[in-house]
């Protein structure tokens, strides 16, 4: 059994994991989701790390999952919580002293020309103007998009792009990096060269878009449990 800490990407809504917390659990696990301050503009990285820590509430050896953005957050909080380990899912990986915005900023260029190349393989073209439906919600299904358009757009607060990522290194914790291989935002080859540089380690790859845990969730559930049996 596995203590599961499931930190959002952007706009911070816990919701993002609606579908994977019954599959983990369904397989005999303890599996949190976390909500993030993420329309507050008093909170930035410190105070999402500390969300966190105050969710996890002392639960023994935690695994934490981390969303996109959320790669600035759950390395912060893996020693402070003893965690047994850290996985990325579509994340960013910052490195030392970087800002969510500088990170933006330094890898546009490999991200545009990898969202291209992502584009050409599905035999389309990148729209000129930015679409959250074909980027985020191109393989979610229907009836779980609509329920996520209910919601209304999720508030996202601009003040962590420029705060700084304050570790000076990696948390010494195991550490995976899982990449959903259908993702439009984040493409798999920009990935893949971005995690070997700053981690040391090759990413694993799955179906799915870049909100993985709302299009495939017993996949997901399938290889988290699979990285903590060494498979």
């Amino acid at each position: 059994m596995a203590n599961y800490v499931l930190v959002p990407g952007a706009g911070g809504s816990a919701w993002y994991w609606h579908r994977l917390v019954p599959e983990l659990r369904r397989r005999g696990h303890q599996a949190l989701a976390v909500a993030l301050p993420a329309a507050d503009d008093q909170a930035g990285l410190p105070e999402y790390a500390a969300a966190v820590v105050d969710a996890t509430g002392g639960t023994p050896d935690p695994v934490l999952v981390a969303q996109s953005i959320a790669g600035f957050t759950a390395p912060q909080v893996c020693e402070k919580v003893a965690a047994r380990m850290l996985i990325l899912l579509n994340a960013m990986v910052p490195a030392p002293g970087e800002t969510p915005g500088e990170w933006f900023a330094s890898t546009a260029e490999a991200r545009v020309r990898a969202q291209a190349e992502q584009a050409a393989l599905e035999g389309k073209t990148v729209k000129e103007e930015f679409d959250v439906m074909d980027a985020f919600f191109h393989d979610v299904p229907a009836d779980v998009t609509a329920e996520a358009m209910a919601q209304g757009e999720p508030v996202q607060s601009s003040t962590p792009m420029s705060q700084r990522w304050p570790l000076a290194r990696w948390p010494q914790v195991p550490t995976r990096f899982l990449q959903g291989r259908d993702d439009r935002f984040f493409p798999p080859q920009f990935q893949r060269r971005l995690v070997r540089q700053r981690l040391g380690i090759d990413l694993d790859e799955m179906p799915g878009g870049h909100l993985v845990a709302l299009s495939q969730p017993v996949q997901l559930a399938d290889r988290l449990e699979g990285y903590l049996s060494g498979r």
